[in-house]
């Protein structure tokens, strides 16, 4: 599976604006200029993702002296993979397009002989980053909820 500049870059856009608002919704709005700063990111391609961003209901946008963006939620209920679907990015790892999933790969319309493992392969992904919120990922926890549960079964009693 391969995750283009769209994605990772509106994760890294994402964790730059819950970095610099402590993960609150309700902090002061940051630039898309700020963002574009610190994270080496075209403006005009933040513009784009923020767009995004916005339609998909997990930032707001503040107009105005002041203005800027915000979380919509918390970065601790905000997802890794909702940023990235919000970003256009199917998380699928198979080579096969469209939404009928018996529909394959091959140019007979057929399923290539590994498609149930690449298919596996994307569903793991978008489990993965199902369980990592914004918070984890500025905490540089990147095992997931259910791992840290593991590794501390107290923490979930």
């Amino acid at each position: 599976m391969r995750l283009s500049t769209k994605g990772r870059y509106a994760v890294m856009a994402m964790a730059d604006l819950a970095a610099h608002t402590g993960g609150e919704a309700s902090a002061r709005a940051i630039t898309l200029a700020e963002i574009a700063g610190r994270q080496q990111i075209s403006l005009a391609y933040l513009e784009q993702l923020f767009a995004r961003l916005r339609r998909a209901g997990l930032v707001r946008s503040a107009r105005g002296p002041g203005g800027g963006y915000r979380l919509a939620k918390a970065a601790d209920e905000t997802r890794i993979s909702e940023i990235v679907l919000a970003a256009d990015e199917p998380i699928r790892a198979t080579r096969c397009t469209g939404e009928d999933k018996a529909a394959g790969c091959m140019a007979s319309g057929e399923q290539c002989l590994t498609h149930g493992l690449w298919e596996a392969l994307g569903n793991q992904i978008e489990r993965y980053l199902d369980g990592v919120s914004l918070d984890d990922v500025i905490q540089r926890r990147f095992d997931g909820p259910a791992a840290r549960t593991a590794a501390n079964p107290q923490a979930a009693a």
